[in-house]
Formats: C-alpha cells, structure tokens, sequence
C-alpha cells in the first residue's frame, strides 16, 4: 500500500484543499464531487427524486452527465430496476494484471508490442462500408464463448445472434476503450484494460430501455421528466427478462477482458522472447477484474435493493479495483474501505469534463502529441483528439475526493496505450 507520505506536495495540497468538506448533502444527493456543474446536479437530483430510489442517491467523484442516469452515480432502487442506468455498455469496467518484467526490460520493445496488440486485439468500432470492423474474422476457441452463445437472451434485433456473440468476444471496441502497459513504484510492468459487452450488450440494453420507456408512457398519467428513468417492476415478466439479459452481459463483458487479457500476455511474452529474454510466465500476482457499469442485488440498511452503478466500482471492504485516469495519467489498483454512505462503492475512472464536440473544438492535436510524448500509442491525434487527456478530470483532484472510500494500492504510470479509433 502507499504511505500517504510518498505522494507529491501537489496531491496532498489538492487533498487537503478539495476532500476537507466532502462529501457534500445536497438535497436527495450526497456528492463526493468537487468538480460538478449545475447540469450534473440537476440530473442527479431527478434521479434521486424517483420514488423507487433510496435516498440519498451517492455521486461519485467523477461525476458528470449521462443518458438517463448520471454518469458516477450508484443507484440503489427497492423493487425495481432503471435499464437506462445500468446503460448500454453492460458490464464495461477493468482489468489489470502485474507481469514479471520491469520497465527497463521492455522500454526498446514498446513499439513492437503495440503493433502486435493491435493484430492480435480487434478496436474500434462496425462503422458504414466496414461493417466487420473492430471485430475477429474467426471466432475464439473458448469453452466460456460456448457457454455464453447457449445462455444467450431473446432479443429481437437479426443482428443479436452467435456470429455477433463470437465476432465481437475478445475485442476492445472504440471510444475510451483501452489497453495499457504501465509502470508502479517498484518500475513493475502492469497490463490494464478497459471494455465492456460490446455489441451484444448494446442490443440488448437498447431494446430494454425502449420497452420500459414504452410500457412506463402507456402506464403513467403523468410522464416522467426524464423518460430514460423508466423502470421495470420486480415480479413482473419484464423484470425478470431483463435481469437475466442483463447477467448474461455482465459474464460476457467480464469474459470478454479475460480473453482480451491472455492475448495481450500472450504478445509481451512472445516480444520479450523474440528480444532474446527466457520467458516463463509473464503474469505475476492476482489478477484484478472489476465492472463499473452494472446492477446487482445488495443487502444495504438492513434491506434488499438492486445497486446500480453508473460508472463507479465496488469498493466493499478489501475488495480490489482499478480506477483509471486518462490515456496519458495512468491508472490506480485500489482496495475498498467499505464506506456505507456511498453504498461502498467509489468512482470508475477521472470522468469527462469535456464532451467529445467540445474537446474536438477547444483542444488541439499538436497539445495531444506533447501530452503522449514517450508513450508508445496510435500516433493518430486526429482520430484521437476527443480522447485528448485535457477533456478529463483531475485524477488526483478525483483520488483526494475519495480517500474515505477506498486505498490506493499502487499508482500506474502509462507507457504504452492502445485504443479504437
């Protein structure tokens, strides 16, 4: 664990100055935010103002606005489910791995492993005249694959099917989507990765979110502020469809970093060796895997409530996580304190403070390249410029706020990241 004593002056200024008063009560919503607009807030707020949601409703540190329900927000509904909360990527989160090399070992090798990750991880995104495009030509030999093409929900869409479930198993997607190298204290060499359920997920939140929209307009005299906030009720058929859909894509988004995973150890084992290195095993350690977009039954306050977290980690007592910054401030391994007040739960990353239209239009690509200087990346500023470090919040800033809610493990410093463009 990191003494508090080996952080620089500046975190612990920012930790003293911007984590003395929070979290903060504000109304129904108890905030461990300093950084948060009148908009965040204000979605927040609503949400909180549902008669199925406990109050108050926990913002995260990260927080900002989402479709329906904000993004660094936890849930928790009694007897019910929001599906627009939950969102469209089911199951998105991490993963991080320690390997038995250090930087020193890999620093010459970097570009080489981030061109063979890129062949042996499909990225970005089915775009018009490449409808294949992020995904695998032949499915993956895997016993979990199998086993979630079986389990498969009913959804409607023609294009929710095995191709769709196997094409895209094993593959990173686009947007924030990421694979990194990085470095700890020790110069220890750590894979951390960020996806979710891709396609499949996709198809079956949106076809779930449509329904409870639907069904809630049809049922309500008065319609709700927000029709992303529609809900379906325990005990009915469409409770019970979700949930299971629902599950399914948590596996699949979970199974999905674990292949990812072993194809990115497999690559920096195969670079070191052609590097003339003896190589055993690359993994070193536990391996750490946490969802930041999900739903699970939780016993909170004496009682039984589904929680909900939009963009936030379970951060149970001891329970290990990974709260990533931007593609050029690396990440942190944390453990959970177990903090009640917030559901014990904490945030899932630095979240945005610019949207990607803003970012594209008040940052620059030649800011990009001197941000990512001496990591190895994409290189592709224009493509990558709404991902751009400055469109993010302070993840120390973020880290300070939080320090009630989990330990920082270790603190990871890029040197090689890898994304969809």
């Amino acid at each position: 664990m990191i003494d508090s004593q080996d952080t620089s002056v500046n975190e612990q200024n920012v930790q003293n100055e911007k984590s003395r008063e929070l979290p903060m009560q504000q109304g129904n919503v108890l905030s461990w935010a300093s950084d948060l607009d009148g908009g965040t807030l204000a979605q927040a707020q609503r949400t909180a103002a549902l008669s199925i949601v406990e109050k108050p409703l926990a913002l995260m540190a990260d927080a900002h606005v989402g479709m329906g329900a904000t993004i660094g927000s936890v849930v928790a509904t009694k007897d019910a489910i929001i599906p627009a909360a939950v969102g469209v990527d089911i199951g998105c989160g991490m993963i991080a791995q320690k390997t038995v090399f250090t930087r020193d070992q890999v620093d010459a090798q970097l570009p080489k492993m981030h061109a063979q990750i890129a062949k042996a991880v499909p990225a970005g995104q089915p775009r018009k005249g490449k409808r294949t495009a992020g995904s695998h030509d032949r499915a993956v030999r895997s016993k979990k694959l199998e086993q979630l093409i079986r389990d498969a929900p009913d959804v409607r869409s023609e294009k929710f099917n095995a191709k769709k479930i196997s094409g895209q198993f094993g593959t990173l997607g686009g947007g924030n989507h990421f694979i990194e190298l990085a470095t700890d204290e020790t110069d220890q060499v750590w894979i951390v990765l960020h996806s979710g359920s891709r396609g499949p997920g996709n198809l079956f939140a949106q076809e779930h979110i449509g329904r409870a929209r639907n069904m809630m307009k049809k049922a309500l005299d008065t319609p709700l502020e927000d029709p992303d906030l529609a809900s379906f009720v325990q005990g009915t058929d469409e409770f019970a469809r979700y949930i299971d859909g629902m599950l399914w894509a948590q596996d699949y988004a979970f199974e999905n970093r674990a292949q990812m995973m072993k194809a990115v150890l497999g690559v920096v084992g195969k670079v070191m060796e052609a590097a003339g290195m003896k190589v055993g095993f690359v993994a070193e350690g536990k391996q750490i895997q946490c969802h930041h977009n999900y739903a699970s039954c939780e016993s909170h306050g004496g009682q039984q409530v589904w929680v909900t977290r939009k963009g936030a980690i379970d951060a149970s007592l001891g329970n290990w996580g990974v709260i990533p910054g931007s593609m050029a401030t690396g990440s942190f391994i944390v453990s959970g304190l177990g903090n009640a007040a917030s559901y014990r739960s904490a945030s899932h990353g630095a979240g945005r403070r610019l949207s990607r239209r803003a970012a594209r239009k008040q940052l620059s690509t030649e800011s990009l390249q001197t941000r990512m200087e001496n990591i190895a990346w994409n290189d592709n500023a224009d493509a990558l410029l709404d991902e751009h470090p400055d469109a993010y919040k302070d993840i120390s800033e973020v880290m300070a706020n939080q320090r009630d809610l989990v330990d920082i493990e270790h603190r990871l410093e890029t040197i090689l990241n890898y994304k969809g463009t």
